[in-house]
């Protein structure tokens, strides 16, 4: 790479797909050194805490599901759950069953498009699941079938795939059809041994050998593997409840990016959540098929390398799938009401859950009429913000020390590096053309 000292060089490069929603990365390069890397999200903010602010706390779920089409069941589970904590309505055993159900189905529509459609064409220089899918047919089909009954999971239990309305604050609007969810049982036992033959596959892929060590963040519970309860937990030690997330982390406004940013306090230092820091916090709580699998995949579980992220999104599938079939085998229509209701009162309530990206906060003040005065929600994609930018700074320092210099190799590389914590742009907007400026 040439240019003129006294001007900086800029290249745009397309923009970043497979990921959801738009943005761009400038890449600041003075002779051999990285001196910064900024995700600049343009999309424009969607106001979802302001236009929550005024509504009756029941629309909660319904609105926070439409922030993503992904993963809707994660907005909604942590709205629900930050509006019955400010109302201590305390759901029942078979309510948070169907929850975690519901967030297994979740859990498996998202990670298997990622590992199959997004993510894995990047190993072979593929620029689409449809272009992988050529190259193995089986492999992908087999992901799209684990897919889909992830899907048919969540429109059981939530009315229907995307965006469910069956969920409510106090448990669901109905219970769901036990005849449904029995019918679902031979394909959730295929699934799991389909999950672990999955899992294995990604494994095989020609990893990068790539070291961007960094904090691990996410929920934590003495019994089981998180999804929708639990305290706060970092590598680094902390353990805190839930409604002490505000006094260890922040969120704060960058110029370049329309995105807020979360960071750890009180050193304001980034950090990661979603499936690598889940795994590596609670593995113990994994299920049996799950844990076994871990012990054999060992190697290929580095936290420091975000492209093994999409074996831990295998395992938490095997996870999913397990934990689901238990559920469904044991379930039977409870002869109580679906939905426990409270009096509405001045109060405030928060909750965190775990998104297939990783953690998701919600935190909500209601007035005496039952009314949404206030709203915070921090995506898993605005905590990972500052960690992607840190990681992208760190691979491409690498890159140069190696003596690679084209702009369109590295570009590429970026673009691969950040669809490894499978971005959701749309969601954090309150990829990717790259912009170069370089100095020599």
């Amino acid at each position: 790479m040439t240019t003129d000292n006294t001007r900086p060089l800029t290249l745009n490069v397309p923009v970043l797909t497979r990921v959801e929603g738009e943005g761009g990365l400038t890449v600041r390069i003075r002779g051999t050194q990285v001196e910064q890397a900024q995700l600049k999200i343009y999309e424009p903010p969607r106001l979802f805490e302001s236009l929550l602010r005024g509504r009756p706390l029941q629309d909660a779920p319904d609105i926070t599901a439409r922030i993503c089409g992904i993963c809707p069941v994660a907005y909604q589970m942590s709205a629900v759950h930050a509006l019955e904590a400010a109302l201590e309505i305390h759901i029942t055993p078979e309510v948070r069953r169907l929850r975690r159900l519901m967030y297994c189905g979740e859990w498996i529509e998202s990670h298997a498009l990622h590992m199959h459609l997004l993510q894995a064409p990047d190993f072979f220089d593929e620029h689409s699941g449809i272009d992988l899918a050529k190259r193995f047919p089986q492999e992908v089909q087999r992901g799209l079938r684990l897919k889909k009954f992830g899907n048919e999971l969540l429109e059981v239990l939530g009315g229907r795939a995307i965006h469910p309305i069956n969920a409510a604050v106090g448990g669901f609007h109905r219970w769901p059809d036990r005849d449904a969810l029995a019918r679902l049982i031979p394909h959730f036992e295929w699934g799991v041994t389909a999950a672990i033959d999955a899992t294995r596959w990604v494994t095989s892929l020609p990893f990068p050998q790539v070291q961007t060590p960094g904090e691990l963040v996410s929920l934590s519970h003495p019994d089981e593997y998180p999804m929708n309860e639990g305290r706060m937990r970092t590598s680094s030690g902390l353990c805190c409840d839930v409604a002490d997330y505000p006094l260890h982390f922040q969120e704060v406004q960058v110029p370049h990016s329309t995105a807020l940013h979360s960071v750890r306090l009180p050193d304001r230092s980034t950090y990661l959540v979603g499936p690598l820091a889940r795994l590596t916090l609670s593995s113990d709580r994994l299920v049996p098929e799950a844990k076994r699998l871990v012990d054999e995949l060992h190697p290929m579980l580095d936290p420091a390398n975000p492209f093994h992220g999409i074996v831990a999104r295998g395992i938490e599938v095997v996870h999913a799938y397990a934990e689901a079939l238990s559920i469904l085998r044991d379930y039977r229509r409870p002869p109580g009401p679906s939905c426990l209701t409270a009096e509405p009162r001045v109060a405030t309530g928060s909750a965190a859950t775990e998104a297939p990206r990783g953690t998701i906060y919600h935190r909500y003040a209601i007035d005496a009429e039952g009314r949404i005065t206030d709203a915070v929600i921090i995506p898993p994609t605005s905590q990972n913000q500052g960690q992607i930018e840190r990681d992208l700074v760190t691979h491409l320092q690498t890159a140069l020390e190696r003596g690679e210099r084209d702009q369109q190799t590295l570009a590429v590389q970026c673009e691969r590096l950040v669809r490894c914590y499978d971005p959701c742009i749309s969601c954090s907007t309150h990829f990717l053309s790259v912009r170069w400026e370089v100095v020599e």
